[in-house]
């Protein structure tokens, strides 16, 4: 009973976030500005996240996170799914479907709210220094690969909502997965997830509007290229090759 509760509980919390960004999304459309309703979900996501640290529900749920998954339970898959979002952006144009920005300003969007995700929980691990649950080290909260993974799922999100909202959503799904993966490996808690799946939307949307370099133009006589590509190893990230002419 208590596995289901774990299970609903957090999968409330996660698709409430989306559900949050997707209608303060379509009250500030038309003047396709930040809305600080847009915040709601980041920082309530963020906020129970906090709350949780070091309490006998966190260590419940994980317990049963446990039983359910089971002890020995270990996958490398959270360390793809969180790239997957972004593939998603690059290739939605082959699949018919039409991008906000070009390929140039995808890139400098993907990379610069990556350097955010990245950059804010490593900054909180250090200070927090809260003990994973499979006491390898003392960086658990808040996680840093559900934070990647739901700043990519939101500028997929903010990228292809316009031409096609199924697909736009689908990088959640990918999300979610990696955040529930990272509580299977044993590597974070509930608690951690929340708080990574919030900094990442927030990271996401921030980017997404302020479009960095939206100004800069990319044409023919200027042939500069990049490309962003997933690093993983003891330390997981984005990587990027830049070509300038």
């Amino acid at each position: 009973m208590k596995t289901k509760i774990f299970a609903l509980t957090f999968s409330f919390l996660v698709f409430f976030a989306n559900a949050q960004t997707k209608g303060s999304i379509s009250i500030s459309k038309s003047k396709d500005k930040i809305s600080y309703k847009q915040f709601i979900a980041p920082v309530a996501l963020i906020t129970t996240g906090a709350l949780m640290v070091n309490t006998a529900l966190n260590d419940d749920l994980q317990k049963n996170a446990n039983n359910f998954f089971g002890e020995d339970f270990s996958t490398h898959a959270d360390n793809i799914l969180l790239f997957v979002p972004v593939a998603q952006i690059y290739l939605g144009k082959s699949f018919g479907f039409k991008p906000k920005n070009d390929f140039h300003h995808q890139t400098i969007n993907i990379a610069i709210a990556n350097v955010m995700a990245v950059s804010v929980p490593e900054i909180l691990k250090r200070t927090v220094k809260e003990e994973r649950p499979d006491q390898s080290d003392d960086l658990s909260f808040p996680s840093g690969h559900t934070s990647i993974a739901f700043t990519n799922a939101a500028l997929l999100y903010y990228e292809y909502k316009d031409s096609n909202l199924w697909y736009a959503s689908s990088g959640f799904l990918f999300a979610t997965a990696t955040g529930v993966l990272r509580i299977a490996n044993n590597k974070h808690y509930t608690s951690d997830v929340l708080a990574g799946a919030g900094i990442g939307l927030a990271s996401g949307l921030i980017v997404s509007y302020w479009n960095p370099f939206k100004s800069v133009t990319f044409g023919k006589k200027n042939k500069n290229t990049a490309f962003v590509y997933p690093q993983i190893g003891s330390q997981i990230g984005l990587g990027a090759i830049v070509h300038l002419n």
